[in-house]
């Protein structure tokens, strides 16, 4: 093996130590510990190679959500010129997010993101200039289909959609963990469509 490639190999076993002890212990888990769970003689592992937990919890983040940007380009790209309604709308949002990760041989993603979305580093970090254009696009168009709302209320019908989505991303994980039935993409979906659709006048408190 050459050294690069045993620099990718180390970089991937922290990747998947690091999502799977944030997810079963939480962000007080420490740089150590990761290290040795993915099996590294050097307890300083991490440093050598991302520079800090700010630059390693940055790598998992970039490293997965790159590929599901490139998966959501490609059903975009394939749902070009049939002006997509919701339900396809919503499931170029679900798949990449039920499936790149695991194809990529994670097991602990999604439990991983619950625990560090609200990271100072990942707030900055996705604020920052980065461009996840086929995201944009995808919640772009389902805005679209919530015109009949005024703007405010539709950025935060599909940011709520958003933390449905991963919430039930990370009960799909444990649900599949424990070998129990795990709600399936089409539910999934379902919910965020009925999320996304809710009639504001049903959410009004009703007169006693």
């Amino acid at each position: 093996m050459t050294s690069q490639a045993r620099t990718l190999d180390s970089r991937e076993r922290l990747l998947l130590a690091t999502e799977q002890l944030y997810a079963e212990r939480g962000p007080g888990v420490s740089l150590r510990d990761i290290a040795v769970a993915a099996g590294q003689r050097n307890n300083s592992a991490v440093n050598y190679h991302f520079g800090s937990r700010d630059g390693l919890i940055e790598y998992v983040i970039d490293r997965r959500t790159t590929a599901m940007e490139e998966k959501r380009t490609l059903l975009l790209a394939a749902a070009a010129g049939t002006d997509p309604d919701l339900p396809a709308l919503v499931r170029i949002l679900v798949d990449p997010m039920l499936t790149v990760p695991y194809d990529q041989g994670s097991t602990h993603y999604a439990r991983f993101l619950e625990q560090v979305r609200a990271y100072p580093v990942i707030v900055d970090w996705l604020r920052g200039d980065r461009q996840w254009s086929a995201t944009k696009k995808v919640t772009d168009l389902i805005a679209r289909h919530l015109d009949h709302l005024p703007a405010r209320a539709r950025g935060r019908r599909i940011a709520t959609a958003s933390t449905v989505l991963f919430a039930l991303a990370a009960d799909r994980e444990r649900a599949v963990t424990a070998a129990r039935p795990a709600p399936s993409p089409e539910e999934i979906t379902a919910i965020l469509i009925a999320t996304l659709r809710a009639d504001p006048k049903s959410l009004r408190p009703q007169r006693q």
